[in-house]
């Protein structure tokens, strides 16, 4: 920039400009002798002063905390964490292309409910002040969209906000979003191939290839192993806790309560954690339990786990030929579960008795009462089903090779800042005050 070109003015402004600070600038473009296009400048105009020095340009913002409490200071700085965010809005974008191109339609459903339903969590609870009415956040938004099967929207999905008051972890958030859909006539077996579809699609569509690196491993989009859950337990139960259950241990009624007692024994002699509250557990929760313990973490390549039991799996419909089982599928890459996904069950008397035997078991993640008008709503006849969720938080962290579920979401739920982080941040707005009213 020249004085020359620019005038007194703008060339004294450019003398006092900062980095960060952001200008406007007229001219006209030309190429250097090296041949970069460039502006040839002829008016500068400070847009924004900048007040607080940026992070240190090479090194950028390193501090986690502070590029969690700061996002738009590690987007200004770290390039990695804009391209994080890039590819997550890449990935929600072809969602949306997917499923629009088979004839699903995108819906709303109520953020705030009445009765906390569709999934097992315990809810952030609300007040209404013109209804003196008590309200949920929604924990999921299942019950809602199934309605809309009952009138006649037969493909339907949302991508949603759902609020669960529970433990933040590198792979849980209380806010969290997922996509979530159903389609009338169709079974959990229909969608096992749907998401075979899905995911090899998405892969290639937002990293250009079916295969993805993900920490030391490289996940393989383009094929899906299937395992039922007690064939997973019995495949990855501890070498040396022998002998290790059969299937047809586990189906049978004191089967699983057994084979974990043989694990706690083990466990109790190896010094190693027993598995608590077995005695109070029905089979069918053991054997979730067994799963969640041995088999989940060693679950890297993309996994259809199916055949879940009935007791872990309140609105799925029961397996014809053995009602101890439903007919739900989970997929697992990288030792995450990513969706889950059942055959609807769409009979109100036996809906309404797992709703009733869920209210009596009690608990924080109970619900405290039967949504009657989802009952009434089945009565009204809804189509045979199938729906699912997944969670786009932990796609993302596949799609980029991220490990907590904090680098994927803009502003994740932080503890207040320390005494000192906020005197810190006092000072800075005390520092803002006084510079601009030095300005005046």
């Amino acid at each position: 920039m020249k004085l020359d070109n620019v005038g007194a003015k703008s060339y004294e402004l450019f003398q006092l400009l900062d980095l960060g600070d952001l200008i406007g600038v007229e001219g006209h473009l030309f190429r250097t002798k090296t041949g970069e296009l460039t502006v040839w400048v002829t008016e500068v105009t400070l847009l924004s002063k900048a007040l607080l020095p940026l992070p240190e340009k090479w090194h950028g913002l390193s501090d986690v905390e502070i590029r969690y409490r700061q996002r738009y200071l590690d987007l200004i700085s770290n390039e990695r964490a804009r391209g994080i965010f890039i590819r997550r809005a890449h990935i929600v974008r072809e969602l949306r292309r997917f499923f629009n191109a088979r004839g699903y339609i995108e819906v709303e459903t109520p953020m705030m409910q009445p009765i906390a339903g569709g999934a097992a969590a315990r809810p952030f609870v609300t007040h209404h002040n013109a209804l003196d009415l008590d309200l949920y956040l929604r924990i999921a938004p299942e019950l809602y969209l199934k309605r809309l099967l009952v009138g006649g929207l037969d493909r339907v999905y949302e991508i949603n906000r759902n609020f669960r008051n529970e433990g933040i972890s590198t792979m849980h958030n209380p806010e969290f979003t997922m996509l979530e859909f159903y389609e009338a006539y169709s079974d959990y077996r229909d969608l096992m191939k749907l998401n075979e579809e899905l995911f090899a699609s998405l892969a290639t569509e937002v990293t250009g290839s079916t295969f993805v690196k993900y920490a030391e491993h490289e996940i393989d989009f383009s094929k899906f192993e299937r395992l039922s859950m007690r064939e997973a337990v019995c495949r990855y139960w501890p070498s040396g806790a022998a002998p290790p259950p059969t299937i047809r241990e586990l189906a049978a009624p004191g089967g699983p309560l057994a084979a974990g007692q043989r694990y706690n024994s083990w466990a109790t002699s190896s010094g190693r954690e027993p598995l608590l509250g077995l005695e109070s557990m029905k089979g069918g929760e053991i054997t979730g339990l067994l799963f969640e313990t041995f088999a989940e973490p060693r679950l890297i390549q993309p996994t259809i786990l199916y055949d879940f039991p009935t007791e872990i799996s309140p609105l799925s419909k029961c397996r014809k030929d053995d009602p101890s089982l439903v007919e739900r599928f989970e997929i697992y890459v990288a030792g995450m579960e990513i969706g889950n996904a059942f055959s609807e069950l769409n009979d109100p008397i036996e809906q309404e008795r797992r709703f009733r035997a869920q209210v009596e078991s009690g608990g924080e993640e109970a619900p405290r009462e039967v949504d009657m008008d989802y009952i009434r709503a089945l009565a009204h006849g809804m189509p045979p089903a199938a729906g699912e969720g997944i969670g786009i938080d932990r796609l993302a962290m596949l799609f980029t090779d991220t490990h907590s579920i904090r680098e994927v979401i803009l502003f994740p739920l932080l503890r207040p800042e320390s005494g000192g982080q906020a005197a810190a941040a006092a000072g800075t707005a005390n520092f803002a005050g006084q510079d601009s009213g030095e300005k005046k």
